[in-house]
C-alpha cells in the first residue's frame, strides 16, 4: 500500500506568497501623483526616501498629532482647535490646496502620505497605540476636511466610490415625519434635502447624538451630515489597516535600521520629545555668570526670575540641568586645590574637560519630559523625576496648593490627567493657570503665535517660557537685576 502525503498549501500559491522573494521585486509603481489634498491612505508608498526623511517626517507629524490630542484633552472647541492648530500645521505638515498654485504641492502631499504610513508602523504594535493613533488621525482628517475647498472636497468624496445608497423620493415621502424629527425639524420641506442610506454601524457618531433616522439596521443620513459619514469611513478603514499592519510587524525585526526609529517614535507618543539646544536658552538677564553667584563654593540651585516661575519638575527634583551648576563645598581644602577643583567642575559640566567626547562643546544634555517620564524613577542619591509622574496624588495636590494653585477645577483636572497618565497635560494645565493673565495678553496683542504656546515638552522650555511671560515689557538690563539665586 502506497501512502501519499498531501500538502494543505498549493506549492504554486506558497511560492507566490513568499515575502522573502517579493520584498526584492520591482514595485508596481514608484511615484504617486496626488490629485487631491485629502487622503484616505489606501495605497502604501513605495518610492525611495532617505533615513533622515523617514525619521524627520515622522517626528513632524507626531508633533502635530500630539498637539491635536492635547487640544482634545483640554476640551478646546472645534473652532479653538482649528485656530490653534493652523500655524502648527503650516509649520510641520503644510498641505496646500490644488488651486493654490504652490510649487511644493506634490512634495507636501508626499510628506503627508509617507509620514502617515511611518507612524502607522510605529503605532500598530499594541491595541492602545492603535486606538490612540486612529483617534488623532481621524481628528486631523476632520480638521482638513472642514478646511478644504468645497469643489475639491466634492471631487475627493466622489472618487472614493463609497457604498452609499441614495434614498428614493418615494422613501423620503414615506418617512418624511421621522426624517424631519431626526433633523430637529429641518428641513421644513423634505424635498429640499438629499439622503443616503448606510449600515448604522458606519455612522456611530450620528447615532449616538440621535441625528439620524434608523430602520431595519439602516441609518438615513442627510446630505449635510456628509462630514460625519466620510470621517466614520476613514476611521473604519484605518482601524482595519492597523490590524493588518500589526500582523506584518514581525517581518520588520530583520531591519535594524528602521526598528530603533519606530521604537523611539512609539515611546514618544507618551509625550513628544524635544531636541533642546542649550543655545536656545539664552535669555537677557538669565545667564549664569559671576555676578549671579552669591558664593563660588556653594551648592548652587537653579536660577530663576522674579516673580519666580513655578517649575515643579525643577523644584522637586533639581533636574534643570543647563541652568544649574553643582559645585560641592570643600572649605577645608587649601586655596590652590579649591580653586582648581571649582574650575574643573565648572568646565566638566559644560563638556570642556573629561573623557566623554560626546559632551564636548555641549555639556551634559538636559533631560526632556519624555526621558524623565519613561525611564527609571529617581532612587537614592539621584536627582531627577517629575512630581506629576512620581508624586502621590495627595502630595502633588499639597505641592500645587502650597505654590498658589487654589482653583478646584484645575486641581480636579490635574488629578484626572494623572490618573490617565497624561502627565505632560497636567503640567501644561498648571502652567496655563499660573500664567493665564500673561498668556491672554500675548494672545490678544498677537505678540506670540500658536507655535510659542504649544504643549511644553521640556523643563527648560517651561522655565524659558515662564521667564519670558513674567518679564514681558521689561528692559533686558532691568531684567538682570530681577535674577537671583534660590536659597
Amino acid at each position: 500500500m502506497i501512502r501519499q502525503e498531501f500538502s494543505r498549501v498549493d506549492p504554486k500559491r506558497r511560492a507566490a506568497l513568499d515575502h522573502r522573494k517579493k520584498q526584492f521585486a520591482t514595485p508596481a509603481f514608484q511615484n504617486v501623483e496626488y490629485k487631491h489634498r485629502l487622503n484616505f491612505y489606501a495605497t502604501p508608498p513605495t518610492a525611495d526616501i532617505t533615513l533622515e526623511q523617514f525619521e524627520q517626517w515622522a517626528i513632524d507629524r507626531l508633533r502635530v498629532l500630539a498637539e491635536l490630542e492635547a487640544c482634545s484633552f483640554r476640551n478646546k472647541s472645534p473652532a479653538e482647535t482649528a485656530t490653534h492648530m493652523k500655524p502648527l500645521l503650516d509649520k510641520y505638515l503644510p498641505l496646500s490646496s490644488s488651486t493654490s498654485g504652490s510649487t511644493a504641492l506634490q512634495a507636501e502631499r508626499q510628506k503627508d502620505h509617507y509620514s502617515h504610513f511611518i507612524l502607522r508602523l510605529a503605532f500598530a504594535s499594541t491595541e492602545d497605540l492603535r486606538r490612540r493613533f486612529s483617534r488623532v488621525e481621524s481628528m486631523l482628517f476632520r480638521l482638513r476636511f472642514q478646511a478644504d475647498d468645497v469643489r475639491e472636497r466634492m471631487a475627493f468624496v466622489e472618487g472614493l466610490n463609497l457604498e452609499w445608497e441614495t434614498v428614493s423620493d418615494e422613501e423620503r415621502r414615506e418617512f418624511a415625519e421621522e426624517l424631519r424629527a431626526a433633523g430637529g425639524g429641518y428641513p421644513k420641506r423634505i424635498e429640499e434635502e438629499s439622503y443616503f442610506k448606510v449600515d448604522w454601524i458606519r455612522v456611530p457618531e450620528l447615532v449616538e447624538s440621535r441625528r439620524v433616522f434608523l430602520k431595519a439596521g439602516k441609518a438615513y443620513v442627510p446630505g449635510r451630515e456628509q462630514l460625519s459619514m466620510v470621517v466614520a469611513e476613514f476611521t473604519s478603514r484605518l482601524d482595519k489597516a492597523l490590524e493588518l499592519t500589526s500582523r506584518a510587524l514581525p517581518r520588520l525585526d530583520e531591519d535594524d535600521r528602521l526598528t530603533p526609529i519606530l521604537t523611539h517614535l512609539s515611546q514618544n507618543f507618551t509625550t513628544p520629545d524635544a531636541n533642546y539646544s542649550s543655545s536656545a536658552t539664552a535669555l537677557p538677564g538669565a545667564d549664569i555668570s559671576a555676578r549671579n553667584h552669591r558664593h563660588p563654593f556653594l551648592l548652587l540651585p537653579p536660577l530663576h526670575a522674579e516673580p519666580a516661575p513655578f517649575t515643579p519638575s525643577r523644584r522637586a527634583s533639581q533636574a534643570f540641568r543647563p541652568s544649574t551648576i553643582h559645585v560641592i563645598s570643600q572649605r577645608h581644602w587649601p586655596e590652590p586645590r579649591r580653586m582648581f577643583e571649582y574650575r574643573y567642575n565648572v568646565r566638566h559640566t559644560y563638556g570642556d574637560v573629561g573623557g566623554d567626547s560626546n559632551r564636548r562643546g555641549g555639556g551634559y544634555s538636559p533631560f526632556s519630559c519624555q526621558k524623565i517620564l519613561t525611564e527609571h524613577p529617581p532612587g537614592p542619591g539621584e536627582a531627577h523625576g517629575c512630581p506629576y509622574r512620581h508624586f502621590s496624588i495627595d502630595n502633588l495636590t499639597a505641592l500645587l496648593q502650597n505654590v498658589g494653585v487654589k482653583d478646584q477645577e484645575v486641581l480636579r483636572g490635574v488629578k484626572e490627567d494623572k490618573e490617565k497618565t497624561k502627565f505632560h497635560l497636567a503640567c501644561n494645565r498648571v502652567f496655563e493657570y499660573v500664567h493665564k493673565q500673561e498668556i491672554k495678553k500675548v494672545k490678544d496683542d498677537g505678540t506670540w503665535g500658536a507655535s510659542q504656546l504649544e504643549t511644553i515638552v521640556h523643563p527648560n522650555e517651561y522655565f524659558k517660557r515662564s521667564y519670558m511671560l513674567k518679564n514681558m515689557g521689561k528692559n533686558p538690563v532691568e531684567t538682570e537685576g530681577d535674577v537671583k539665586m534660590e536659597g
